[in-house]
């Protein structure tokens, strides 16, 4: 590993200077290198087995307030001398922008922490390997309950890259990562012939992270098996409560509205609102790049500032938007150091790890606490107006009669206005999801509409 981050970092600090050299006022270079391993089984059949390495290198110049953006996977002192000197006559052809320029030097990292994103063991996961938990899990998900009659599979992946990025203004910073999961998909047979697909999954930086094959494989079937014999529902107001599967494309959706990106375009309803109350005193919400082993930390962000951690949204009021370097200049304000790209795209705001702040009771007892209502465990569809914030999505679930869960439920449509649901979130319970870059607990909306037949 010591050798290859040597020689990426040796890669891009050529390019910085080759684009100098080729009249590039500044430049900026990512240079990623990763391997992937996937492989899937269907019946205990091995369906695919794919294994692939990639490297690239994005490139950003920056001539008279012009830029341009490339990338290539050919770096090769001959390619990348002569692809180097196009982008520069590319950035000249360009509209020119005032705020197409670096971050102030003394923005940039200078140190950088250790968050432990790399797991060695996992390495040692070979196809093999690979097919062998994918099969565990299934055949767990397939003899846990006769009812389970068939499968849509069974996958294992596990990648691992190491990404480095400079620029013309002195930074260099890389870090390495890997990551593994588990999903598992068993079907049922239901009345009128009809198919019903659940599913479990489990992953994480270190292969210890991750769930026993077995455990995934069971928990599939299990909310496979309950959804069986669903059915539609009047159309009612009623509160609903979100699993945490499907609470975080809510706060996914929070932070859609909160980047500098849709401030600065106008496209958001939450625009002129920073310091206001948007949400339930009960919600907070934060973007955490530095905490150790998780899916989306990263010590520096995309533009070569220091992360942090930064609040969105603080007892329902709304503190920080997150911007990169650009989005930040356009507000008249500094970057939160929220940059992300790809290898050959433009920087823009995202998040590392976007975090709903756990309540103080259990998920049994916010359900006891529901009389009557809709507990959503599956999402479909996106309906989601991001200026007037008109929201409404297919669902599935449970209903909820006198604090118990009862019979499944689906082909129901939940729709609120956004600002309305996030102020109505009137219990959070304590079972934080830890598995994705999103995380959020179980939660209730006081009321919503339910659409059924």
């Amino acid at each position: 590993m010591t050798n290859l981050v040597k020689e990426l970092r040796d890669v891009a600090k050529r390019a910085v200077e080759l684009a100098k050299k080729s009249g590039a006022d500044d430049a900026e270079v990512t240079v990623r290198d990763g391997t992937e391993l996937t492989a899937k089984v269907r019946l205990g059949q091995p369906e695919l087995v794919q294994e692939a390495g990639s490297r690239a290198l994005g490139l950003r110049v920056f001539k008279d307030r012009r830029t341009a953006i490339t990338y290539t996977s050919d770096m090769r002192d001959d390619a990348l001398d002569a692809f180097v000197r196009e982008t520069v006559r590319l950035a000249e052809l360009s509209e020119p922008d005032d705020l197409n320029r670096l971050p102030e030097a003394d923005q940039l990292a200078t140190e950088f922490p250790e968050l432990d994103l790399f797991d060695d063991k996992s390495l040692s996961i070979d196809a093999a390997e690979a097919l062998s938990r994918a099969k565990r899990g299934e055949k767990a998900a397939l003899d846990h309950d006769d009812r389970v009659t068939n499968s849509e599979g069974a996958t294992f992946s596990r990648t691992a890259g190491t990404s480095v990025f400079a620029n013309s203004a002195g930074f260099i910073g890389d870090y390495s990562g890997t990551y593994a999961a588990l999903y598992v998909e068993p079907i049922c047979d239901d009345e009128d012939d009809k198919k019903r697909n659940g599913y479990w999954w489990t992953a994480g930086r270190f292969l210890d992270m991750l769930d026993e094959p077995e455990a995934v494989g069971k928990e599939a079937a299990r909310r496979t098996v309950a959804r069986l014999g669903a059915r539609k529902i009047e159309t009612c107001e009623v509160p609903v409560v979100f699993d945490p599967e499907v609470g975080r494309s809510i706060v996914g959706t929070v932070f859609s509205v909160s980047n500098g990106s849709a401030m600065y375009r106008k496209s958001t309803y939450l625009l002129g609102r920073e310091g206001t109350e948007v949400a339930s005193g009960l919600i907070t919400i934060s973007d955490q790049p530095l905490i150790a082993r998780a899916p989306g930390s990263r010590p520096f962000d995309g533009d070569g500032l220091a992360t942090r951690k930064n609040v969105i949204i603080n007892a329902g009021v709304l503190e920080t938007v997150l911007c990169d370097t650009y989005s930040a200049r356009k507000l008249g304000r500094k970057s939160t150091g929220s940059a992300g790209r790809s290898v050959g795209g433009s920087p823009g705001p995202i998040t590392s790890n976007l975090i709903m702040q756990p309540g103080d009771i259990s998920r049994d007892e916010l359900i006891a606490r529901t009389k009557e209502g809709f507990y959503v465990t599956t999402m479909m569809g996106f309906g989601f107006n991001a200026v007037t914030g008109d929201y409404s999505r297919g669902a599935a679930g449970f209903w909820i009669q006198d604090g118990e869960i009862t019979y499944p439920v689906s082909e129901v449509t939940v729709s609120a206005n956004f600002d309305t649901l996030l102020k109505n979130i009137d219990l959070v319970a304590d079972d934080l999801d830890l598995r994705a870059t999103t995380r959020c607990p179980t939660f209730r909306v006081s009321s919503m509409t339910v659409a059924g037949r």
